[in-house]
């Protein structure tokens, strides 16, 4: 291990992960004090934290002064004061500091604001460990370095700019969308390309068109009476149409160049052929070469790993990172697909090993990232070590999560370093002459692997997006029985098939990454966290495993792109990306690009950030929360939520002011999915939303039936108090004289909601006293309490005081005999709670860790289980729409965040609670002075 001077004391060496401590001081032994910082100790200070007299200079909008250079103010959080006066403690008695927090930017960072903030009198030195074995930390501490200060620079300008480009923008979304909204620089991109993806499905006709299929036979051969399918390619010569020869608009791209065949064209055809002769017109076969994929980047990581494992871009980075911090990969925020020589040699001796010589190329393989702005700073992501541990050797020491990761990444390593994959394409054109003349010519294709090579280590995950004809995409490896052009075949089954050209596919976890990693939007580290942002600020919802976009997206996407399009632009937030980079390798000047950003260039004063918000406008915030359904009907984004409304206004002939008819849009309906039809059905629920059903007979009062935004319910309407009974009340005064207005404390209306078996088109007076009579009193138990059955969020259920049952049926609510109640709540209850509720959904088992999944209503609402870990189900979805893979993504998430941290009481502690107050406030912190990494 590092050598230190004879006779010196103790050195620190601070990580930023509390995860690491353990490992790297039993590789350094006792002459180091190894502690962490447990991640940044201050950080860009909210401007309500500032100290009082900074609040009204230029500190005070951005907690950045704009005006000089952009100096940031930084102040140490609340929770990190006792961390910040812990490690000074342990400075003071160390002989030498060691600053070993990650490599990149954001590590790079960390251990400068240590620097700053520690303010250290001994030594100083910089060292990284690319991953935690003993080899790495051996060669860290003989490539001891200074502080990157450009790399600092970087990481400082980014968050200056994210500061300055969300407090100017997000405003603008709040006065004119709705409160509470963000906007980021990598976030609204993001869901702008979640929106025009949901555009496009929207634009999207679809179009119809034929083809055949068959089964053939070899009559003679060496695999005579062999049969395998073929599908019908060309007509007369032209081609067959498919879907990928229509545009979007439902449309043949060039009609006179294919046959596009309807269902009577089809058919005809189909029994034209029935007793034709077939014969081979042709027999192609092509050498197959596959050559392996580079190792993982944490984009491609993270994309792999939603495909094969389900896993989320968080939970996928929640498990690398424990991975990591263990010893077990290498650092997982990286760019490069390059292998360091140990690696390339440990990966190349395991292939030999486990496969033999044949499956390693003669000469190491290298690879060139193809994305935008990558970043080599780093190896990609492999098995940590010299020499790599397989899975098996490793499968006793990690979890579930943490080994199928890991077996992934070692497959994709070792595999990236063996020999390609080959064997042959076989090509048959089938022919024959229908009765009416037509000449029809069928092809299939088979592909054989000969040999393995990479493949026997990683195959790539299938292709599950869906083509133009909804058919998923991927190679099916067949062999095709052996022939020569002009043998004869015998038919069977010529079916006609009708297909329909499906839209594109909506975006996944996946599929977004792999599209912002392509475009150069963001970096791929902080990919997890801006998809984890959109879905939770509700611009995006997740349904299953696509990404659907939410109203209130539509309306803040088109307010940026109509009022701050460059800010939205994909190249223009490239382009940010490649700034940042060249002020981390130290070709641009971080206060001279933020200049451009904000101000504008000198030339172009105009085309700054400040001066578009500052020349903004009358925006018109109705048109900008509307849009045009059908000519009669529009959707508007309303404070609570997306609606439907048609008519109303002032009759030019009469001067009657009629109200519109609105009509709520429920949260589980996609934007694609409303239709011209469907928002005329949801129309006819709206035009019946406040129908009068009559009056009760017992109060008088009128009952209306009313479509509320968690679904159809019915109301009592509570008359507005008389003339006579305000006059009634005594006058109050404010202090002034002046009387205060009259009030009456109008009673709470009786709801409830219809049952399932009840629409609101057809809910008459008798359906709605039904149901405003609950709950029911079904009778006294033997101990005195009563028991009433009642209609729930979640459906029928009994009610004992705080024990709950649920009923099978809602007609058991007015049916259940006291009897019948008396042996429900006699059955054993669960965990003391009440009896076993039966399952709400069966989700079938888990892939990952093979236990069975189900859906169960719980005290807090409903949740997926394995039996070991539950998740609740997020708002934005519902028992309905939850599938299985889903589930298996959202329990691998849950397992990656690991235990819930014990809460404590002492206000003092270090407590990773983020708190927005109450910061240390030296002026000190709020200097910019890069510190040498050295003394």
């Amino acid at each position: 291990m590092a050598q230190k001077n004879p006779g010196s004391g103790r050195s620190l060496l601070i990580v930023e992960s509390p995860s690491k401590v353990k490992t790297i001081a039993g590789y350094l032994g006792d002459a180091y004090e190894v502690d962490s910082s447990m991640g940044h100790i201050r950080d860009l200070a909210q401007p309500s934290d500032l100290p009082a007299e900074m609040k009204k200079g230029p500190y005070g909008k951005f907690a950045v002064d704009v005006e000089s250079g952009f100096d940031p103010y930084y102040l140490v959080s609340t929770d990190k004061k006792k961390k910040v006066a812990e490690l000074k403690r342990k400075l003071k008695d160390s002989d030498a500091l060691y600053l070993a927090t990650d490599g990149d930017r954001e590590g790079e960072a960390i251990a400068w604001h240590l620097l700053e903030v520690l303010k250290p009198k001994v030594p100083v030195y910089r060292v990284t460990f690319p991953e935690i074995t003993r080899e790495a930390i051996e060669r860290g501490f003989g490539e001891l370095r200074e502080l990157d200060k450009d790399l600092v620079d970087a990481q400082e300008t980014r968050r200056v700019l994210d500061r300055l480009y969300g407090y100017e923008i997000s405003p603008v979304l709040w006065r004119k969308v709705s409160s509470g909204l963000s906007a980021g620089r990598v976030q609204s991109v993001a869901t702008r390309m979640v929106v025009q993806r949901e555009r496009e499905r929207m634009a999207f006709v679809t179009a119809d068109h034929w083809d055949l299929t068959g089964e053939f036979t070899p009559v003679s051969g060496p695999d005579a009476g062999s049969a395998f399918q073929a599908r019908l390619s060309s007509v007369d010569g032209r081609k067959v149409a498919t879907g990928r020869d229509f545009d979007d608009r439902g449309q043949l791209r060039k009609p006179e160049a294919v046959a596009h065949l309807d269902e009577q064209q089809a058919r005809s055809l189909a029994e034209g052929l029935s007793e034709a002769a077939f014969t081979v017109a042709q027999q192609e076969t092509k050498p197959y070469l596959s050559r392996p994929k580079a190792p993982f980047t944490t984009s491609t990581l993270q994309q792999d790993a939603a495909r094969k494992l389900h896993f989320s871009s968080r939970s996928t980075m929640q498990v690398a990172q424990r991975l990591y911090e263990n010893g077990y990969i290498t650092y997982m925020r990286t760019d490069s697909v390059a292998l360091s020589q140990q690696a390339v040699s440990a990966a190349r001796k395991q292939a030999r090993e486990l496969w033999g010589g044949d499956f390693v190329p003669d000469a190491p393989r290298s690879y060139a990232n193809k994305s935008k702005n990558a970043q080599e700073a780093h190896e990609a992501i492999r098995p940590a070590g010299d020499s790599f541990r397989t899975p098996d050797q490793v499968r006793g020491s990690l979890s579930a999560d943490e080994f199928k990761l890991y077996e992934l990444i070692w497959q994709r390593t070792v595999a990236s370093q063996m020999a390609d994959a080959k064997g042959f394409t076989a090509t048959l054109r089938l022919a024959a002459t229908s009765t009416d003349g037509r000449k029809a010519e069928f092809s299939a294709s088979g592909t054989v692997i000969t040999f393995n090579g990479y493949l026997s280590a990683y195959r790539e995950a299938p292709d599950t997006t869906e083509g133009k004809d909804g058919e998923a995409k991927g190679r099916k490896d067949r062999r095709l029985p052996q022939m020569e052009e002009g043998d004869a075949l015998t038919s069977q089954e010529i079916a006609a098939e009708g297909h329909s050209t499906k839209p594109p596919a909506r975006y996944t976890e996946a599929s977004l990454v792999a599209a912002m990693d392509e475009l150069g939007i963001g970096r791929p580290s902080t990919y997890a966290a801006v998809i984890s942002t959109i879905t939770d600020r509700g611009y995006v919802k997740v349904r299953g495993t696509s990404l659907i976009p939410s109203w209130t997206a539509f309306s803040v996407v088109r307010l940026l792109e109509e009022h701050f399009s460059d800010y939205v632009d994909y190249d223009f937030t490239a382009e940010m990306e490649e700034g940042l980079d060249r002020i981390a390798r130290g070709e641009e000047d971080r206060t001279q690009w933020l200049q451009r950003f904000y101000f504008g260039r000198e030339d172009e004063p105009d085309d700054g950030l400040k001066a578009i918000v500052d020349d903004l406008g009358e925006i018109d915030a109705r048109a900008l929360n509307t849009l045009k359904v059908t000519d009669t009907i529009d959707l508007r984004v309303g404070k609570y939520g997306p609606y439907l409304e048609s008519g109303g206004g002032v009759d030019p002939e009469t001067g009657e002011v009629t109200d519109p008819v609105r009509a709520n849009v429920p949260d589980t309906l996609a934007p694609d999915e409303l239709t011209a039809e469907k928002a005329e059905e949801l129309m006819e629920i709206g035009r019946a939303d406040g129908r009068e059903l009559g009056q009760d007979p017992q109060t008088g009062r009128t009952i209306v039936v009313k479509d509320g935004r968690y679904g159809p319910y019915v109301s009592e309407v509570i008359p507005e108090p008389t003339q006579e009974e305000l006059d009634a009340i005594p006058t109050e005064y404010y202090k002034n004289g002046k009387p205060k207005p009259k009030k009456i404390d109008k009673p709470k209306p009786r709801t409830a909601s219809l049952l399932s078996s009840m629409d609101i088109q057809e809910v008459d007076l008798d359906d709605a006293l039904k149901v405003l009579s609950l709950p029911r009193e079904v009778g006294a138990d033997k101990d005195g309490e009563m028991i009433t059955a009642q209609n729930g969020r979640y459906g029928p259920y009994l009610k004992k005081g705080s024990d709950s049952r649920s009923l099978s049926s809602e007609e058991q609510i007015f049916e259940i005999t006291l009897e019948e109640a008396q042996r429900i709540y006699a059955l054993p209850k669960q965990r003391g709670r009440g009896a076993a509720k039966p399952p709400l959904k069966d989700l079938g088992t888990d892939p990952i860790t093979d236990k069975p999944m189900i859906i169960k209503d719980g005290r807090f609402g409903e949740y997926i289980t394995d039996g070991e870990t539950n998740v609740t189900i997020p708002r934005s979805e519902s028992v309905e729409q939850m599938t299985a893979e889903r589930a298996s993504q959202l329990l691998s998430e849950k397992r990656a965040k690991g235990p819930a941290a014990k809460k404590t009481t002492r206000s003092s502690s270090g407590s990773r609670a983020k708190k927005p107050s109450g910061a240390s406030t030296t002026k000190r912190a709020g200097t910019r002075k890069k510190t040498s990494a050295s003394s």
